[in-house]
């Protein structure tokens, strides 16, 4: 279990031996690297599991963008799960919405709902819906066309401008929907109001839906783009936790500009038939391709059995699927 230093306010910031600063940016020398890597090792165990049982969604944009949220809810945002609305929390947009497997699982496991509420996802009557939307505690926006979350963060961090409140905003975007004339519209407007309280990160994967960013529409150069439309541009390997931490503590550090992360990352991280596989945008996999993924992520039969019984699952179920995998 990661435990968790807390403000007056019960404000979560960040797991031990993390601390720290008023915004949550770590301010320790040596973060517990081996813990957040365990973290999201689980995180995309449960990411592979809520998917598999909707029978649908999207694992390789989700499984991308996993080391950058454990980043951000375990050592960056000032953040309340008892109290989702807190007026002074920072905010995290997550702009690629179909990737909503991926912050639910986080949520649940920083504690804005049970863990077994996962294992519902997309099923009628869940609050857990294949676009992440408001009402679901911890989702700041409504997701369904890509390229508006950008919009969307830029009014929020204004509004805390305007509101006097010292809370920062990051926005979660996809490269492909870079391709989208609203994302660039935003990106003018942040740089023009200066709004240096927020913090655009592109999940840099190389794949949109079914096909490599490169065949549908080049963004290369983008760090090249970014910067002219005024962006203090920070390009890193999206996987690397003391890349992202170092990154991100450099975005808030920055003033009179936004900041924007270029993170690379790899569709489908850290399952072999799916990292750099444009199949697996948005396809569930089969129970046994699960049982294959489950172990190259680094679970034994009983861990995942354990898993699974916390997700709520059947027993049933949960001997079959586990028996596909191998022993040990």
């Amino acid at each position: 279990m990661v435990s968790v230093t807390s403000d007056a306010r019960g404000a979560q910031r960040s797991p031990s031996p993390v601390k720290a600063s008023s915004h949550g940016t770590p301010t320790t020398p040596s973060p517990n690297y081996r813990q957040l890597r365990e973290i999201a090792r689980a995180v995309r165990r449960d990411i592979l599991l809520s998917i598999t049982e909707a029978g649908s969604g999207h694992p390789g944009g989700s499984l991308s963008e996993a080391d950058i949220l454990v980043a951000l809810y375990w050592c960056v945002l000032r953040h309340d799960p008892r109290n989702p609305a807190w007026g002074d929390r920072d905010r995290l947009i997550l702009s690629k919405g179909h990737a909503c497997p991926g912050l639910y699982t986080v949520l649940a496991h920083r504690g804005y709902f049970p863990k077994a509420d996962l294992s519902t996802f997309r099923k009628l009557g869940s609050h857990l819906q294949g676009h992440a939307k408001m009402g679901t505690p911890g989702v700041e926006m409504s997701s369904g066309s890509l390229g508006q979350g950008l919009s969307f963060g830029v009014g929020v961090a204004l509004a805390g401008r305007l509101d006097g409140r010292s809370y920062r905003t990051y926005v979660l975007l996809g490269d492909g929907e870079c391709d989208e004339g609203q994302v660039w519209e935003a990106a003018m407007s942040a740089a023009h109001y200066k709004v240096d309280t927020l913090t655009a990160i592109v999940d840099r994967n190389r794949i949109q839906n079914d096909r490599f960013t490169r065949e549908v529409m080049e963004l290369e150069p983008l760090d090249a783009k970014w910067r002219a439309f005024g962006w203090r541009v920070l390009e890193i390997d999206g996987h690397s936790f003391p890349a992202l931490l170092r990154a991100l503590r450099q975005a808030q550090e920055t003033e009179g500009q936004p900041t924007v992360i270029i993170a690379r990352t790899t569709k489908g991280k850290g399952v072999s038939f799916m990292e750099n596989n444009p199949a697996f945008h948005g396809r569930a996999p089969t129970k046994e391709q699960l049982a294959q993924a489950l172990g190259e992520v680094g679970f034994s039969r009983a861990e995942a059995s354990a898993a699974m019984k916390e997700l709520g699952f059947p027993e049933a179920k949960i001997a079959e699927w586990t028996g596909l995998m191998p022993e040990g």
